[in-house]
């Protein structure tokens, strides 16, 4: 868990400091070439860089220890400070981005100093490839440990600080290779549209990664249950015990990232339930010893029936 934790103020850190410094190179260049294309790139940094102290704030909150208010912590607010995140990917980025593009295609300008913006995009290229790998290796290794692919992980990851590092990586990998594209275009055919196009195309690309980062921490905010693969390991803590006729129910939801609330249902046995209450305590105190002992439970409910 510890290492989790490190791991993901890691790869929160390298995004900001890489985003702080390509935004700052993007406005520079944006500001000598007069590229509409790299005016919404700036914007997608300056949003990246924003989002990514959002996401640290939200890692530093979520380790309060718990209190008689927040009996199971405080780990929800990572997904608050995601979800403000995915807004702000949609607010500056992606709406931002659009509306340059509209009000360069209605009033088009000459492209001053393509190579300039050219080189910026290349070098910020390099930047965020270096970031992307740092949240991608995250993610593989905590996908390794679930036993799951990068894929499923990105679908089912109770912390959302590495997706929304990753998937905004993506994004700004995908932003930069249409803004190339437009200036060389651009630069070639004399058309001045391409730069307005692949700003508005880059604000579309922004609204999309922010409304599925919005969609999974909305999810996470309503106390989503865990995914199949978690409840399988759960079944396995449980496992086939003498005193238990049947488990009725077992649900497990998330209070916090790869934190777990599970209660649980079970009908005892006729004979046990013949016996001293005492023994039966002691079966459940027993469970609910062993569902403890998995780091990813926070607290378990056992309610006989």
């Amino acid at each position: 868990m510890a290492e989790s934790e490190s791991s993901s103020t890691r790869t929160v850190v390298v995004a900001a400091g890489a985003n702080l410094a390509i935004a700052v190179a993007k406005a520079v260049a944006a500001l000598l070439t007069g590229s509409a294309a790299l005016w919404a790139e700036t914007m997608h940094s300056a949003a990246d860089t924003g989002n990514e102290v959002l996401l640290w704030l939200g890692l530093r909150r979520s380790r309060r220890e718990p209190d008689r208010r927040h009996p199971f912590g405080y780990g929800q607010e990572r997904y608050f400070w995601a979800f403000l995140a995915a807004l702000g990917i949609f607010l500056v980025g992606g709406i931002l981005s659009i509306a340059e593009g509209v009000r360069s295609w209605l009033v088009p300008e000459p492209l001053q100093s393509p190579w300039i913006g050219i080189g910026v995009l290349v070098v910020s290229a390099g930047f965020e490839g270096y970031s992307w790998l740092t949240a991608r290796r995250q993610l593989r290794s905590d996908a390794k440990a679930r036993r799951r692919s990068v894929r499923d992980h990105l679908k089912r990851a109770s912390d959302p600080s590495a997706t929304t590092v990753y998937l905004e990586d993506s994004a700004a990998l995908i932003g930069i290779a249409l803004a190339l594209i437009a200036l060389v275009l651009h630069m070639v055919t004399g058309w001045a549209w391409w730069d307005p196009a692949a700003s508005m195309a880059i604000g579309v690309l922004l609204a999309v990664v922010a409304w599925l980062l919005a969609r999974r921490s909305k999810a996470l905010l309503i106390d989503a249950a865990a995914p199949d693969d978690v409840m399988e390991t759960l079944r396995d803590e449980i496992g086939p015990q003498p005193w238990i006729h049947e488990v009725r129910e077992l649900r497990a939801v998330y209070v916090g990232p790869s934190q777990l609330l599970v209660t649980v249902n079970v009908e005892p046995c006729p004979d046990v339930r013949a016996r001293p209450g005492a023994e039966l305590v002691d079966h459940v105190t027993d469970l609910r010893s062993r569902l403890l002992r998995n780091p990813a439970v926070a607290d378990a409910v056992i309610t006989v029936v």
